[in-house]
């Protein structure tokens, strides 16, 4: 056997406290290393039947010196011994033994301490583990915390609790790496592992594996963990939940998840539960696709109203374990199931024009809303399968039940248009005057965002977030857009004027007789009013500084934002333009918000035209068959023509330009209803310029900051039914006080149970995001189970505590609480505490 490297240390350390040390080494195996152990102002005396010697000498003659009496072989015992005196004044003495040295260095002092040394031999004479072992800091008083830091140490953490300790497998295990349950089988601590998991949870087997375990836990979370069982059912569920929750081993839990549901051969037996129970259950990946198929199909059927699938993506939303891994999926189920039967309940009845376009602002914008988000959400999800056939089933829908007979009955109104305008509803030629000029009293200032074909139902969407942003009011209004709906005259009817023109070849758009086809052009325009123009790429690599004296040194600012036309219009590009729609939401965002940094405090955000889109490839009945014939063709597009003398035909509707509001001498010329004029190439899926309510209804967004809070999360209220807790579980009701608003957003909470400050049950977070009316629909339930430390609250006050994260960091603070008094007549089943 080695000797100890520590016997230097140990008597250096009774020497920092005693004068005299008296050492026994019956085999005198350390006679000949005295002198080096010894620490170097001891002196060392050696027994040599000269006892009376030393003890004159050491007590006598150098009553000061230190001394270290070094005796070897047996020592006669009571009065037999000598220098029992010394012994028993400068006591304990000191002994070389291994276990003893290595129970005082480690400062083990419950009983057994020695044997637990000579059980794990491997261990204690591994030097690098011991010297881990002994800075965690050990907890020697008790040895079954000892062995449990010991595990902690050859698993290569500071953790030693029992469940950081099987968190740690389980994570190893699910990446394959059986390197700390090797470790602690190498070094004779499985079997106390598998003792603990048999005390705490309740798993036993003849021969106990990580991958065993694993399957067990989860047989337990399909049946449910009947909690009031046992506690071991009641710790299992805890540290389960912990495990998922935990943002460090919920990918681990998942792939352990999706190892066992194959073992289990749960995909095969999935399809058999009832919806009632599968609505609520998370625990494999395949239920979640079920819960995904079962919508899929209430909706397809219709046989599951829009509430319910509302109310069960909602709970997903809040409870799944998988919710996210397939978010996308539900926001595609959620338009759905609202864009589906709101097609089929909408009846296309329109008395007049200027009917047609405020419904399409009040009401019908939401269809192509609702059709925009499910197609992003469908053809940017990671598994499509799920929805392919609703996506079919919503596509069909879409263009056969809504775009092509709204577009007939609009087209209707169209053709008694004598003039481009309408009472109810201001001209997009009118928007300077509108709008901008009336916000330019006394010193008060003015930006405009023109976002490029940022259709209205997009801008709605904007205008809902913007104002979900703190100290942002937006509001939300439409103009009719000029017609032929393009860019170069949508961007010229925005700026001041009194008169629009094209050139005798078409482009560029005239302003009061200024061209008007690029920013420069345009800035020179806004200089009469004070103002200039910028490109909205060019702003947002300005500094601070350099924004805040743009805003500060004209009076109009008008910023030019091009992603969604930049996109669609493009061939190799079109299929991107619902992404491009989600990317300039989040652009204009971030405009706005660095205008009001730059002390901007009234913006406008409108746009040019908006636009046709579908998914799929153009019917062939919505592509016309007849060319635009006329004197001169000056510009031929897929929805529009300027021309002189154009011929008329029934698949056009045609417009002299004083119709429209302009002052040159070229005709307009707009395919009827939603078809296309056949151009080479491809790209018919986005088009615009035609007279379309989706292409003509113009959005403008009035947005003012302001100093005060206008955003706050929905409160939340407990309701408790009982001040007392008597089983190893809590129940309570939360109330959400007022629906989801974009000014009452959703509030996001933690809810456990404290003694004092320590947490005494598991820690679930909750989203309180309901957007119903109806208040009982608003209620949420949480259970929590109480952990070990529970016990020693019994007969006293505790607290159920609901916190909100604090803005910024990973730090939660209290919310609100209430009173509870735990009563519980228990004993605990187990005898393990760590």
């Amino acid at each position: 056997m080695s000797k100890p490297p520590t016997i230097a240390g140990h008597l250096a350390d009774r020497f920092d406290s005693k004068r005299i040390v008296v050492w026994h080494d019956p085999d005198g195996g350390y006679a000949t290393e005295l002198d080096a152990q010894a620490p170097a102002d001891v002196t060392v005396l050696r027994v040599a039947d000269d006892e009376f010697a030393i003890k004159h000498r050491v007590l006598r003659d150098q009553p000061a010196a230190k001394f270290l009496i070094y005796r070897s072989g047996s020592v006669p015992e009571g009065v037999g011994n000598w220098l029992l005196d010394i012994e028993l004044a400068y006591g304990p003495v000191f002994t070389a033994d291994r276990g003893e040295l290595m129970r005082a260095d480690l400062g083990l002092s419950a009983p057994g301490s020695d044997e637990l040394i000579a059980r794990y031999p491997s261990f204690f004479d591994d030097a690098k583990l011991v010297t881990k072992l002994k800075a965690l800091p050990l907890v020697g008083g008790d040895l079954t915390v000892v062995q449990a830091q010991m595990c902690a140490v050859l698993l290569n953490q500071k953790e030693h609790s029992f469940s950081e300790l099987t968190r740690t497998l389980l994570m190893q295990h699910a990446g394959g790496d059986t390197t700390g349950f090797d470790a602690l089988t190498s070094h004779g601590l499985a079997d106390f592992y598998w003792a603990g998991a048999s005390g705490i949870y309740g798993f036993t087997s003849q021969a106990p594996t990580v991958a065993g375990f694993v399957l067990w836990m989860f047989q337990r979370a399909v049946d449910g963990f009947d909690v009031t069982e046992s506690n071991k059912a009641r710790n299992l569920a805890l540290d389960f939940r912990g495990f998922r929750d935990s943002k460090r081993s919920s990918a681990a839990m998942k792939s352990l998840a999706r190892t066992v549901e194959g073992n289990l051969d749960y995909v095969d037996h999935v399809g058999e539960i009832s919806w009632e129970t599968l609505k609520d259950t998370d625990v494999f990946d395949a239920g979640e696709r079920e819960v995904i198929r079962r919508l899929v199909e209430g909706i397809s059927a219709k046989t599951l109203p829009y509430r319910d699938i509302a109310d069960a993506i909602s709970a997903r939303r809040r409870d799944s374990f998988w919710f996210d891994d397939y978010e996308t999926l539900y926001e595609g189920l959620s338009a759905a199931a609202e864009l589906i039967p709101a097609i089929r309940n909408t009846a296309f009845h329109i008395s007049g024009f200027g009917e047609g376009l405020t419904r399409y602002r009040d009401e019908w914008f939401r269809i192509d809303q609702r059709y925009r988000q499910f197609t992003q959400a469908y053809l940017t999800a990671e598994f499509k399968q799920p929805i392919e056939a609703l996506a079919d089933l919503v596509e069909n829908s879409y263009i056969t039940d809504f775009l092509a007979p709204l577009g007939v009955a609009w087209q209707q109104q169209v053709d008694t248009v004598a003039q481009w305008s309408t009472i109810g509803m201001t001209s997009q030629t009118s928007f300077y005057d509108h709008y901008v000029a009336p916000t330019l009293t006394g010193r008060k200032k003015a930006v405009v965002i023109v976002s490029d074909a940022l259709r209205y139902e997009i801008a709605d969407e904007l205008s809902t977030k913007i104002r979900g942003e703190n100290k942002f009011s937006a509001s939300i209004d439409a103009m009719l857009g000029v017609l032929p709906s393009y860019t170069q005259l949508g961007m010229a009817a925005l700026l001041p004027h009194t008169t629009l023109a094209h050139s005798p070849e078409g482009d560029p758009v005239l302003v009061d007789g200024q061209k008007s086809d690029d920013t420069a052009k345009r800035s020179k325009i806004l200089g009469a009013v004070g103002g200039t123009a910028i490109q909205a790429a060019d702003f947002i690599e300005m500094k601070p500084a350099d924004r805040r004296d743009l805003y500060s040194s004209n009076q109009v600012l008008y910023v030019y934002h091009d992603t969604i036309d930049a996109t669609g219009d493009k061939a190799v590009s079109e299929r991107r333009t619902f992404t491009a729609a989600a990317d300039a939401v989040r652009e204009l965002i971030d405009i706005v918000k660095k205008l009001a940094s730059a002390n901007a405090t009234n913006i406008i955000v409108t746009a040019d035209h908006g636009f046709l889109y579908q998914r799929s490839k153009l019917a062939e009945q919505f592509t016309l068959t007849v060319k635009p014939q006329g004197e001169q063709i000056v510009t031929s597009k897929r929805r529009y023509v300027l021309g002189r003398g154009l011929k008329r035909d029934a698949a056009f509707t045609t417009f002299k330009p004083e119709q429209v509001g302009l002052s040159s001498d070229l005709e307009v010329q707009i395919p009827n209803s939603i078809q296309r004029i056949v151009q080479p190439g491809a790209g018919y899926q986005f088009v615009h310029g035609g007279a379309s309510l989706q292409e003509i209804v113009v959005p403008v967004i009035q947005i003012n900051k302001s100093r005060s809070d206008t955003v706050e999360p929905v409160n939340v209220d407990i309701h408790p039914e009982s001040d007392r807790i008597t089983t190893g579980q809590i129940v309570v009701k939360l109330y959400q006080s007022a629906k989801v608003e974009p000014h009452k957003p959703a509030r996001r909470l933690r809810a456990g149970l404290y003694f004092g400050d320590t947490l005494i049950s598991d820690e679930q977070e909750m989203t309180f995001d309901s957007s119903s009316d109806v208040g009982r629909d608003r209620f949420q339930g949480v259970t929590l189970l109480l952990s070990k430390d529970a016990d020693e609250a019994n007969n006293h006050s505790v607290e159920f505590r609901l916190s909100e994260p604090i803005e910024g960091t990973d730090q939660w603070k209290k919310y609100k609480s209430a009173p509870y008094t735990i009563k519980r007549a228990f004993a605990s089943d187990d005898g393990w505490d760590f």
